[in-house]
């Protein structure tokens, strides 16, 4: 009996990661189809966002698993890898993004006049700046640097377009936040005995939130920003194209 429920038990724990993927994704997906929202109608502007920035941050992860910036617990995977990348971690963006996006056009709904603050774009230029001079003080430590330099280059450029929804971007990000801290919770082991991914505390500051690195709350702005950014932009020239 002992043995039996130590192979069930490992059975659950292989599909853990993946499970994570399908939860994130399983109330945004079905609620797509929501008369109110919608979210479907919109698939073909936020499919092309994810792919392209899930590009980058899957090169970006490549390099630093091969490295040992940060890696996976393969008692907590299917087994299948991509480029050393374990299958689960390449859904994570897929999934991540389309939950987060439906989280912001959920706000845009319900509050249909959210707009940017005057002093929203000097507080995002300090921020960007404040974050790129972090990096280079943290230039030993990868993830902290990298993460930061990014982050802080990106609020930069695209404070200089100011795009009308950044306001709604950002209220929608720290909503986001609750989920998150469940989510990455469970995946830097939070509740399990182990962690499903790990980090190199070499690498980063070494703070945490519960056991969350502080960096992966910046990791986590970008990639819904560079997702919603390019969401945005691919929706706007849609609209161009109908109209010529």
């Amino acid at each position: 009996d002992i043995t039996i429920k130590q192979a069930q038990l490992h059975i659950i724990m292989t599909w853990l990661y993946l499970a994570i993927n399908v939860f994130t994704i399983s109330f945004p997906l079905v609620r797509s189809f929501e008369k109110r929202i919608e979210y479907y109608k919109k698939w073909y502007a936020l499919f092309p966002a994810i792919i392209i920035t899930g590009t980058f941050f899957i090169v970006w992860d490549v390099i630093f698993t091969r490295n040992g910036v940060w890696g996976f617990n393969d008692d907590y995977l299917v087994g299948l890898r991509i480029f050393h990348l374990p299958i689960e971690e390449w859904l994570f963006f897929v999934t991540v993004p389309f939950a987060s996006v439906f989280i912001y056009e959920c706000l845009g709904y319900f509050f249909p006049n959210i707009s940017n603050s005057k002093l929203l774009f000097p507080i995002i230029i300090v921020f960007g700046f404040l974050l790129m001079v972090l990096s280079i003080i943290n230039r030993d430590q990868a993830y902290t640097f990298w993460c930061f330099l990014f982050t802080g280059i990106f609020l930069i450029f695209l404070s200089y377009f100011k795009p009308v929804w950044l306001m709604k971007f950002f209220i929608s990000y720290i909503i986001h936040l609750v989920p998150f801290l469940l989510v990455n919770g469970i995946l830097t082991g939070a509740f399990t005995k182990e962690p499903i991914v790990w980090y190199n505390d070499m690498e980063n500051f070494g703070v945490r939130i519960f056991t969350i690195p502080i960096e992966d709350t910046i990791y986590a702005l970008l990639l819904l920003l560079m997702n919603i950014a390019l969401y945005e932009l691919f929706q706007e020239k849609f609209k161009q194209t109908i109209k010529s």
